[in-house]
């Protein structure tokens, strides 16, 4: 369970960021953090149960300044990722704790590498309507609503920017949203709903697995 307590933490670091105040009150950000990673190693757990992951990856609370005019030093929310084993299977989940209702959790494909996003274009080229009926079903609609992620203006190079599949050919992600309130996120089932949720999700990486594993005639790259 999460607490009010960490999301209160989160609220005054955000009115106080910066390395005195951090400081001056590390023994509670210390006592959050020890409850976030609870929280985040019984939600590995629990998918692990119905998944094949392999690995959790909870983020510092460290901004790294370096490139940003944004020179905050500490992030004001909790984030991580749970990776699903590969080659095999691909995608991932991801929980973002954030105060004022902005939490959520997120699935999909945030950072396909190059080769990956070039076969998931062309795999929509040639046919999408396994992928629309998996987006189109009522309850998979009912919990994630609709695809998103960033997606180039018109047709990447290569591709009919007059495809009848251009919205789909043209996005640089394909991924899945869900947002929380701070209400959901203190209640004692917030984890056990959040990997209901994750459920959800898998005949989407079922389909997108079986694409990144396969060649173009559907033969298998493995």
């Amino acid at each position: 369970m999460i607490s009010q307590n960490v999301l209160d933490f989160l609220k005054l670091l955000e009115q106080h960021n910066d390395r005195t105040w951090f400081q001056d009150h590390k023994s509670e950000f210390k006592a959050v953090e020890g409850e976030v990673k609870l929280a985040y190693q019984k939600l590995f757990d629990t998918i692990k149960l119905h998944d094949d992951v392999d690995a959790l990856k909870l983020f510092r609370i460290y901004r790294d300044v370096r490139f940003s005019k944004n020179k905050q030093p500490y992030k004001t929310h909790f984030g991580g990722s749970i990776h699903r084993k590969k080659p095999q299977l691909r995608g991932g989940y991801y929980l973002q704790i954030q105060p004022d209702n902005k939490s959520f959790i997120a699935t999909g494909f945030w950072d396909p590498n190059k080769a990956d996003l070039h076969r998931v274009r062309k795999e929509f080229e040639v046919d999408t309507q396994e992928m629309r009926d998996i987006l189109n079903h009522s309850k998979f609609k009912s919990v994630w609503g609709n695809l998103v992620g960033d997606e180039l203006k018109t047709a990447p190079k290569g591709f009919d920017k007059n495809h009848p599949d251009i919205d789909l050919i043209k996005k640089k992600q394909y991924i899945f949203t869900k947002s929380f309130t701070d209400q959901e996120v203190t209640s004692p089932d917030f984890i056990t709903k959040i990997d209901e949720d994750f459920k959800t999700i898998r005949p989407y990486f079922d389909y997108m697995s079986d694409v990144l594993t396969t060649n173009i005639n559907g033969e298998s790259l493995l």
